[in-house]
């Protein structure tokens, strides 16, 4: 007997069957593919995780298209009985796609989206957050405040890192990298070390017009400086924001021996991907060194912390929420529904999935195509001349 999974289902006799795996933000994405003749079904199921034994229940028989999230292992098991059901499209929530075997879903002719050029600002905005979370210690000051010990103003109590002035280091410096960088040097004034396999000339020119406005203005003007290696970003940074991508080479990037190397009282960030630090060797670092401080959004095996980071004051955790804005969630959302829209109409490929405000404007009708497919290439899918 085939496994029961509660759905909710928009336009049921709709043509076409796709299946979101999650509920997702907002209800532009719904009335796109509804109006475009499709059968909607949401997954309504009170688990975080879905287990790739749910999501063949979900599949079904006949299924054209598939939404699916970060969280979930799309691979040989998947793609081939999503083929088998005569689906053709699938498309992570997400601009990263680690969970997803592109190989396997290139053998079963399935086109794989994701939801690049909407996340940018959002993460960055984030990544200073925690920035200033961390360098503030104002997570530890409202659990102090909440458990009732505040007794009155003392001089040393939750005393932190100043960063106007200070050196911020950035390691991977592309679109969110430099997107952060500009917000913490246009808004607390500090100096830019980064490191980068490519030149970000853009970011260059940024602190560089911006360090003369301050300086015809009568202040000290910002600074940049583009490392030979990442060790030197590492060792001259105040406050230490990761933006690379995961893969092989950057897998434990950040390790014992380049937190040892790193000043006592740094700050260092990571809202890219949970495996480019060794947690476990970051847990005793921040044993070791209580001034030295961490903000993380992402985590090595997530939804998990490895033992001992939860117990560390010096750490400011939150589950994963960089693009936890509603604009940038309901733009994921559209995204995700107009890739697997675009494959299932025959519609060409965008042909510059950075560039997608088109298909985000709710005052017009998106252009007919799929904003971002990784495997386009592989599979032959034409591309859009608009």
């Amino acid at each position: 007997m085939a496994k029961s999974i509660s759905i909710e289902v928009w336009n049921p006799s709709g043509k076409y069957r796709v299946v979101s795996t999650k509920p997702m933000p907002g209800t532009r994405w719904i009335r796109l593919l509804t109006d475009q003749d499709c059968r909607v079904e949401i997954c309504t199921e009170k688990k975080t995780i879905l287990s790739v034994e749910d999501i063949l229940a979900l599949i079904g028989d006949k299924c054209d298209g598939v939404i699916g999230q970060l969280t979930e292992d799309w691979g040989e098991v998947l793609f081939s009985a999503l083929r088998r059901a005569g689906g053709t499209a699938f498309s992570n929530m997400a601009v990263g796609y680690n969970n997803v075997n592109v190989n396997a879903a290139n053998k079963y002719g399935i086109a794989v989206g994701n939801t690049p050029g909407v996340l940018t600002e959002t993460t960055a905005e984030l990544a200073a957050s925690l920035s200033l979370a961390a360098a503030r210690r104002i997570v530890e000051a409202d659990q102090f405040m909440r458990a009732g010990l505040n007794d009155g103003w003392l001089p040393h109590l939750f005393v932190g890192n100043l960063l106007k002035g200070q050196t911020v280091g950035v390691i991977g410096a592309g679109r969110i990298g430099s997107a952060y960088a500009r917000m913490m040097i246009e808004g607390f004034k500090m100096n830019l070390i980064y490191y980068d396999l490519y030149q970000a000339t853009r970011l260059e020119k940024f602190v560089t017009a911006y360090g003369q406005f301050l300086k015809a203005n009568g202040e000290q003007p910002v600074t940049w400086k583009r490392a030979a290696t990442m060790e030197d970003v590492l060792r001259e940074g105040d406050v230490i924001s990761l933006h690379p991508v995961l893969d092989k080479t950057t897998y434990h990037l950040i390790n014992k021996e380049r937190l040892s190397i790193m000043k006592k009282e740094a700050v260092l960030v990571n809202a890219s991907r949970g495996p480019v630090i060794d947690e476990t060797a970051l847990v005793e670092h921040l044993r070791k060194n209580p001034m030295f401080r961490v903000g993380l959004d992402v985590f090595e095996e997530e939804p998990f912390m490895k033992p001992g980071l939860a117990e560390q004051k010096n750490a400011v955790v939150v589950p994963h929420i960089a693009s936890a804005s509603k604009w940038t969630r309901e733009g994921m959302a559209t995204l995700a529904a107009l890739n697997v829209l675009g494959k299932i109409k025959g519609y060409p490929v965008w042909t510059d999935p950075n560039r997608i405000e088109i298909f985000l404007d709710e005052n017009f009708q998106p252009p007919p195509a799929s904003p971002s497919i990784v495997n386009a290439k592989e599979l032959g899918l034409p591309s859009s001349k608009l």
